[in-house]
């Protein structure tokens, strides 16, 4: 069984930062890919950013340049760092685990950007 557990969301103005945590706990293997996705009110979940365990990434056009995602494999943890936010960034944000073929989830940590 796996688990994921994301902290670091909350209330920020726009232009601020924030950093958000996924650590993972267990039956979790080397060559997974780990990511942020988000869903705002309204619309479907979309990518944010993810890294394969090597380390390629791939980031969604809407955050190129503001947000950066980095992962600790030793600790089973992806992070994702928001800088430059923006009221449009205000969304759940969850994260993902693929391995095996199966994806795993966290439970989601909101992030609201107030103008």
């Amino acid at each position: 069984q796996v688990q994921l557990v994301e902290s670091g969301g909350g209330l920020v103005q726009a232009g601020g930062s924030l950093r958000l945590s996924c650590v993972g706990s267990g039956m979790i293997f080397s060559l997974n890919v780990m990511g942020w996705y988000r869903q705002a009110p309204g619309k479907q979940r979309e990518l944010v950013a993810s890294m394969v365990y090597g380390g390629k990434t791939t980031t969604a056009d809407s955050v190129k340049g503001r947000f950066t995602i980095s992962r600790d494999n030793a600790k089973n943890t992806v992070y994702l760092q928001m800088n430059s936010l923006k009221p449009e960034d205000t969304a759940v944000y969850y994260c993902r685990l693929n391995q095996g073929g199966f994806d795993y989830w966290g439970q989601g940590t909101q992030v609201t950007v107030s103008s």
